[in-house]
C-alpha cells in the first residue's frame, strides 16, 4: 500500500477532482500551456541499469547456475518500475491535460503495435517450421514423437475464460464512465478472478505437457509463444490490479481514467493474441500434416 499512500486524500487529488477541465486551462499547474514538461528523474537511469544487470546476470546464470546477479537485477528493475509509475500517477493529478492524454494514448497504441510485431515474429517462425517440415523432424507436423494437446479441453476453456474477462473489463470501463462504483468494483473482481484462473490452468497444462521446450522445433515454438503470452497475461493482471487499487482510492473519474484505458487496451490485445494461438498453434498446428497433404489441400482449395 506504500505505493498509493501518498495519493489518498492528498491536495493534488483534491485539485484533480475539483478543478479538472475547468475554464482556467483545465485547472492544471503551469496553466500557461497544455503540455507537460517532465521534471528530471532518476528512475530511467536506475531502471536501465537494472535491466543491464538482469540481462548480464541471466547470462551468468545460464553458464554457472549462479542466480545472484540475475535476482539483483530483477529486484532493481521492479523497484525502478514502482518508483517510476508512482511518479507518473502523482503527475496525472495536475499535469495530464487533454493534450497530454492524447499523447499518452498515442504512445500506448504504438507500444501495442510493437507488441504485435513481437508476436508476429513468433508466428512467422511457427509457420516457417510447420508449412514445410524439415526431414530432421520426419517431414511431418507435428514432428514424430510429439503428442500435441487436445484443443477442445484446457485450451478451449482458457479461450472462453479470456473472452469473458475481456467482456468484464469492458463492463468495468462502461461502469467507470457511468460513475457506477458498485458495478465497477464487481467488474474488476470478475476480471481479476478470470485472469488468475487462466494462469492456473496454463500452469497445469505446462506441468502435464507430454513434451518439453527441448523437444524439437515444435516444443520450442509452442512454449515460447504460449509462455510469452502467459507472461503478458501476468503483466496485464498486475496492471488491472493496480487500476483496481487506484479506483478504490478515488483516482478515476468518468472523464479522466487514462491509466485504466491503457490497461483495458492491453488486456484486449492479450485476448486477441490468444485467439490466434488457439486457432493456429493448438488447433491447426496439432493436426498431423505432411508436405504432400499440404500441397494437395492448397491445390483443392485453389480449384
Amino acid at each position: 500500500m506504500f505505493f498509493f499512500s501518498n495519493f489518498k486524500n492528498s491536495k493534488s487529488l483534491s485539485l484533480f477532482n475539483s478543478r479538472l477541465f475547468s475554464s482556467e486551462s483545465h485547472g492544471f499547474k503551469h496553466n500557461y500551456h497544455d503540455f507537460h514538461l517532465v521534471d528530471p528523474s532518476i528512475w530511467p537511469v536506475f531502471t536501465s541499469l537494472g535491466a543491464l544487470l538482469l540481462t548480464n546476470g541471466s547470462v551468468i546464470y545460464f553458464h554457472s547456475s549462479d542466480a545472484f546477479w540475475m535476482k539483483l537485477g530483477l529486484l532493481q528493475v521492479i523497484v525502478g518500475m514502482i518508483g517510476w509509475w508512482r511518479d507518473v500517477i502523482n503527475e496525472s493529478f495536475q499535469y495530464h491535460t487533454p493534450v497530454v492524454q492524447r499523447g499518452l494514448r498515442l504512445g500506448f497504441i504504438l507500444f501495442i503495435v510493437s507488441e504485435v510485431m513481437f508476436f508476429f515474429g513468433f508466428f512467422w517462425g511457427f509457420f516457417h517450421s510447420s508449412l514445410a517440415p524439415s526431414i530432421f523432424i520426419g517431414g511431418i507436423w507435428p514432428p514424430k514423437g510429439i503428442e500435441p494437446f487436445d484443443p477442445w479441453t484446457i485450451p478451449l476453456a482458457n479461450t472462453l475464460i479470456l473472452l469473458l474477462s475481456g467482456a468484464a473489463i469492458t463492463w468495468a470501463h462502461h461502469a467507470i464512465i457511468a460513475d457506477e462504483k458498485e458495478d465497477t468494483r464487481a467488474a474488476f473482481m470478475v476480471t481479476l478472478f478470470l485472469a488468475a484462473y487462466f494462469t492456473l490452468l496454463q500452469l497445469y497444462e505446462y506441468i502435464s505437457a507430454p513434451f518439453s521446450i527441448s523437444d524439437s522445433v515444435y516444443g520450442a515454438t509452442f512454449f515460447m509463444m504460449t509462455g510469452f503470452h502467459g507472461f503478458h497475461v501476468l503483466i496485464g493482471t498486475i496492471f488491472i490490479a493496480v487500476c483496481f487499487m487506484r479506483f478504490k482510492l478515488g483516482h478515476f473519474t468518468p472523464s479522466h481514467h487514462i491509466g485504466f484505458e491503457a490497461a483495458a487496451w492491453y488486456w484486449h490485445f492479450v485476448d486477441v493474441v490468444w485467439l490466434f494461438l488457439f486457432g493456429v498453434v493448438y488447433w491447426w498446428g496439432g493436426i498431423l500434416v505432411n508436405e504432400e497433404d499440404f500441397y494437395s489441400f492448397v491445390k483443392e482449395f485453389m480449384n
